[in-house]
């Protein structure tokens, strides 16, 4: 799984979030790094609040906690997602020794011990290299 800290820098650089069904998260900063929320209609909905996107708790499964604005959270992409927002630029994902690689179109291998760490390697120099890519252009970099 992602840690929170590849999650930051991803957000950082620019990956766009639309929460969906499925999607993993983290409510970073307050404790809570570790507590691992799953985006689904029955415990973690998407809701377009008056303050912006959030998410709502349902029941009591998660405690207190009502509903966390999206702004508020570190998103975690699973390795099917990350793979996607490569789009063209991602060639293969091998197994190397220990790390797994993914390749991309540049011939650049970006390795890690997990195959999402390496799609987020691979994304993260990909959006470095787009130039005017950013969080206000195309969400995948070098289209």
């Amino acid at each position: 799984m992602l840690s929170a800290a590849t999650a930051r820098r991803l957000r950082d650089a620019g990956l766009i979030w639309s929460p969906a069904s499925g999607d993993r998260f983290v409510i970073a900063d307050r404790g809570m790094d570790d507590q691992v929320f799953v985006v689904s209609e029955m415990v973690v909905e998407q809701y377009q609040g008056a303050a912006g996107p959030l998410l709502r708790f349902h029941g009591t499964t998660e405690w207190a906690l009502d509903y966390v604005l999206v702004s508020q959270v570190l998103w975690l992409p699973r390795e099917d997602q990350l793979r996607s927002r490569l789009g063209a630029a991602f060639v293969a994902l091998a197994r190397v020794d220990a790390d797994w690689v993914v390749t991309t179109a540049d011939g650049e291998a970006h390795a890690a011990p997990d195959p999402e760490e390496a799609y987020a390697a691979a994304w993260l120099a990909a959006a470095g290299q787009a130039g005017t890519w950013g969080p206000n252009t195309a969400d995948t970099p070098g289209e």
